[in-house]
């Protein structure tokens, strides 16, 4: 129904509420944010898009953090020869939103 019309509004809704069950959070929030450009003053997708931006967030948090631990564990690798580990560096957040990494003296 939504590919015959875009701006068909229950089948966008019911498309919504099963991306956010399916953990389909992107998706999700593209959805609520759709409904909300029709019905810019409706309470329940506010909130939605409110709590799929924070979920989001977060899981993209973790996505990062989880990265960061396979990255040490890789780099513990070609360290280990040299009698180093990545405990030897530190990572810094820097202004770009990427990292350095600086060795602790």
């Amino acid at each position: 129904a939504i590919e015959l019309d875009e701006n068909y509004f229950k089948a966008l809704e019911r498309r919504a509420r099963l991306n956010k069950t399916l953990e389909h959070l992107d998706d999700s929030l593209k959805d609520y944010e759709k409904l909300l450009e029709m019905k810019p003053k409706h309470y329940e997708y506010m909130a939605n898009v409110q709590e799929l931006k924070e979920r989001i967030r977060v899981r993209n948090e973790e996505m990062k953090q989880k990265m960061i631990d396979s990255l040490k564990q890789l780099g513990n690798v070609f360290l280990k020869p040299f009698g180093l580990s990545t405990d030897n560096f530190n990572m810094v957040p820097n202004e770009n939103g990427g990292y350095s990494v600086q060795m602790r003296g």
